[in-house]
């Protein structure tokens, strides 16, 4: 089965995760298919928290790509954002 989860990377107390597209038999930081963006849990000011291309997630999941409870959460906010960032523009 195909999973899109978290692979961490950065340094100690300074979190930072790639968001990839791997076989779920396969470690959490081991080999991968895809990287689709990433995640920065304490990301501070003008700092980007998440980056996501949406389509090639859409494109995953339409091929049944099954998505972890984190990269749903963080997904979701993401969205939001974007739409935000839309509308303030159009304003």
């Amino acid at each position: 089965m195909v999973i899109i989860r978290l692979s961490l990377g950065g340094s100690k107390k300074r979190p930072f995760y790639h968001i990839t597209v791997a076989d779920s038999r396969v470690s959490r930081d081991g080999r991968f298919i895809e990287r689709i963006g990433f995640y920065n849990p304490v990301a501070k000011g003008a700092e980007e928290q998440a980056r996501i291309e949406l389509d090639r997630l859409d494109y995953w999941v339409s091929q049944g790509a099954q998505l972890s409870d984190r990269v749903k959460k963080v997904t979701k906010n993401y969205r939001k954002a974007m739409v935000v960032a839309e509308a303030e523009v159009a304003a």
